[in-house]
């Protein structure tokens, strides 16, 4: 007679008779990192924007492509130097480090905003994906379209006449992208996570990121500015991503000396671990989402 197993437990006779005891009803197989499932989102992710690329990757490089010729052409003629180059040498990492975070926040920011207002974000809540795997799958997707992003953008410039983009501190260089693509991811997922429709986000769009963006020193070195905008600036978290971008290209930026740039560089990590922190503890309350 085979014994009859417990209500509250599995159990499952091999070929020796002995038997196998699953979990109990209820309690979570999984453990540690659901490693399958983190893949599955993040390639989901990808594969989501990587489907429409001429609008998230070769679109952003063409718009980028065109700051340069403008601004180059306004500002950048008779020989015009800045930081002991030419201008065009000068604004090129600055374009392509925004670039890349414009991207990485429109990438996060949309994920689970689509899923309110199309009503698949039960595909987000109901996989065995604790807060923490959803939201590392979300922004690793969106730096990967910031990365792809800045290297369209950085060919193109590469072939463009007068720009060199000859690598000094190729440690600057990997670190303030990875900076800047992750603290723009969460700060996407932040806004994913509170934007109700489409509107919330563009007005985030516009009124946060677009200036922050714009006024972070991609055209011109702080030093030009009054004091009261230089404090302004240095107060400007964008501001340190970008010259500290600039730094690895060019050996030099206008936040200091590289002493400077290596405080800037613990800065920005220190201010992307409180944010994900943040966006963990939205992710894990369920605000917006479940209810």
């Amino acid at each position: 007679m085979i014994d009859a197993a417990p209500v509250t437990e599995t159990r499952l006779r091999d070929k020796t008779g002995g038997s196998t005891r699953f979990a109990p009803r209820g309690r979570p197989v999984i453990t540690g990192v659901n490693r399958v499932g983190l893949l599955a989102l993040y390639m989901k992710e990808v594969r989501r924007f990587l489907k429409v690329q001429t609008q998230t990757i070769w679109a952003p490089a063409f718009t980028t492509l065109l700051f340069l010729a403008i601004f180059t052409v306004a500002l950048g003629r008779e020989g015009r130097m800045v930081l002991g180059v030419p201008f065009a040498t000068f604004v090129a990492p600055g374009l392509i480090m925004m670039a890349m975070m414009q991207n990485a926040f429109a990438n996060s920011s949309f994920s689970l905003l689509g899923g309110k207002i199309q009503g698949t974000i039960i595909d987000y809540l109901m996989p065995p994906l604790s807060p923490g795997e959803v939201m590392a799958g979300i922004l690793a997707a969106a730096v990967t379209r910031a990365i792809l992003v800045g290297l369209a953008v950085a060919l193109a410039m590469a072939l463009w006449p007068g720009v060199s983009l000859a690598v000094a501190h190729p440690w600057a260089v990997l670190w303030f992208a990875l900076m800047g693509s992750l603290m723009l991811s969460t700060v996407g997922l932040a806004t994913s996570i509170w934007a109700e429709k489409f509107d919330h986000n563009a007005a985030v769009t516009n009124f946060i990121i677009a200036p922050l963006s714009l006024l972070s020193g991609t055209f011109y070195v702080i030093d030009n500015l009054h004091g009261v905008f230089q404090a302004i600036s240095r107060g400007n978290p964008f501001f340190y991503v970008i010259s500290g971008f600039r730094y690895g290209f060019l050996g030099s930026s206008d936040i200091g000396e590289a002493h400077h740039v290596l405080a800037s560089a613990g800065g920005l990590l220190a201010l992307n671990l409180v944010l994900a922190a943040g966006v963990y503890a939205l992710l894990r309350s369920g605000w917006k989402l479940k209810s």
